[in-house]
């Protein structure tokens, strides 16, 4: 599950202090497991002060830790166990406006290699797999509107999950702009390609809806400063 912008914002903010900055780059750099003392030692800090700083870094889940004893030994007397620190898996990027370039990427990965597999064009599979992913976004609004919600309620559900993926979308009179495109660089350098991603993603999410015929039809239009696709009420 993606990490919300608030949590995102918070774990990089835990970062802005010097010392504990230090020992998270220490533990990070570090081959095996550190204990408190060995981080405190290491950046030049003391003991408590280390203590204090690495408890805050798992508290964000920047650091695990686990407990062992050092001497090896065990039974009584062989002493308490040291609490070890390592870097945690947690990953952390905050971009504004919001990029979503690993999604960018899976896409076409997954894309790559289903055509390996069937003998269709890559682009062909990227128009399938950007469907799917965008009819889980609309099948994900279903649920957050719940059972027998309204056709607006079902809109509204979908527009909040295209915020949180960084599409900003954005009434204009009775049409949808996204006002984001979350894969601006890539938009840039590989514009059809990335445009056509982007349009039957949101065929896809369109479709897991109970909206009317009239209602959020995806079509391109291209304009400067905003994501190519836009929801468009049928006239």
């Amino acid at each position: 599950m993606t990490a919300s912008f608030e949590d995102q914002v918070a774990g990089i903010a835990a970062l802005n202090d010097t010392v504990r900055r230090a020992l998270y780059l220490f533990v990070a750099n570090s081959p095996d497991p550190v204990s408190r003392e060995q981080a405190a030692e290491g950046v030049g800090v003391q003991r408590a002060l280390a203590a204090f700083h690495l408890d805050k870094l798992a508290d964000e889940g920047l650091v695990d830790f686990e407990f062992k004893r050092l001497t090896g030994r065990t039974g009584p007397g062989a002493g308490r166990p040291s609490k070890l620190y390592r870097r945690s898996g947690r990953q952390i990027a905050v971009s504004l406006p919001k990029r979503e370039y690993d999604l960018a990427g899976a896409l076409l990965a997954r894309a790559i290699d289903a055509a390996e597999r069937s003998g269709r064009t890559v682009r062909n599979e990227l128009k399938r797999s950007s469907r799917e992913f965008g009819r889980s976004l609309g099948e994900e609004a279903r649920g957050r509107a719940g059972k027998r919600a309204s056709r607006a309620k079902q809109r509204d559900a979908l527009l909040e999950v295209l915020r949180e993926h960084g599409f900003e979308p954005r009434p204009n009179g009775r049409d949808v702009v996204l006002a984001n495109c979350p894969f601006h660089a890539l938009a840039q350098q590989f514009t059809d390609l990335v445009c056509g991603m982007n349009l039957h993603l949101m065929e896809g999410a369109r479709s897991a809806l109970a909206v009317g015929e009239q209602d959020l039809q995806p079509r391109l239009e291209p304009e400067v400063g905003q994501c190519c696709v836009k929801f468009c009420a049928a006239s």
